[in-house]
């Protein structure tokens, strides 16, 4: 008779082998690269009817560029919002050519949160930034190009949860941005510092963790006229 023995498993390997699945599976997190806000089509096609001019100062971004009015925040007859709620880089990249055209003399780049709260992956974003510099390059080599690192987040501010929980992915594609800078030749604003307190985004700057208030805004003002960017 032959007899059997079972081998007990520890149960330390047990729980690795456990929390091994689960790392796996929030690493492999969905994302869309298809992804565009509601309001996106519109939003571009207000925009290509806008008359382009070489003198155009350009804030290209998400929410948080096109909430607040700069050229009455800058007092600066030639800036222009390009802000769309909700866009991500995949959806920049898709209308970028519309910013080009126009031959501006200067384009002002703050996405990413909304990638980073939708799961892409931080080398992609970075390799999209790279993309929008070359084809900036490329499509108009006389603009100057300025990118802005991702703002932080407080998620002591509801309701915005789907951007809570990733600083350190944030903190990721900043660093990365700022590399990418010095490879491409092109300016990085680090907009992030000024923003944060105890690690998040100052209460005194946000309505609500995410976006900024007026003080917010007077405070990126600040930060562009002191540098002299314009």
């Amino acid at each position: 008779m032959k007899l059997k023995f079972k081998r007990r498993v520890p149960a330390g390997l047990v729980v690795a082998c456990i929390f091994s699945a689960v790392t796996s599976i929030a690493q492999s997190a969905t994302w869309d690269s298809t992804y565009r806000p509601g309001s996106y089509a519109l939003k571009v096609d207000q925009f290509k009817a806008f008359p382009n001019s070489s003198k155009d100062i350009v804030f290209l971004g998400n929410s948080i560029t096109a909430g607040v009015d700069w050229t009455e925040l800058l007092q600066n007859p030639l800036a222009r919002n390009r802000g769309i709620s909700g866009d991500i880089t995949f959806g920049v990249l898709e209308r970028l050519r519309e910013v080009t055209e126009g031959k501006p003399q200067k384009v002002f780049i703050l996405i990413g949160t909304n990638d980073i709260s939708r799961n892409v992956p931080d080398a992609v974003i970075l390799d999209n930034y790279k993309r929008m510099i070359r084809q900036i390059k490329q499509e108009s080599p006389a603009t100057k190009i300025y990118f802005q690192t991702v703002l932080p987040v407080n998620s002591d501010v509801p309701p915005k949860k789907n951007h809570y929980g990733k600083d350190e992915h944030i903190t990721a594609v900043n660093e990365g941005l700022k590399k990418l800078g010095k490879e491409e030749g092109i300016t990085i604003i680090d907009l992030y510092p000024h923003f944060l307190k105890d690690g998040k985004l100052d209460k005194t700057l946000t309505y609500d963790g995410l976006h900024l208030n007026i003080n917010g805004y007077r405070l990126w003002a600040t930060i562009l006229k002191d540098g002299k960017y314009f």
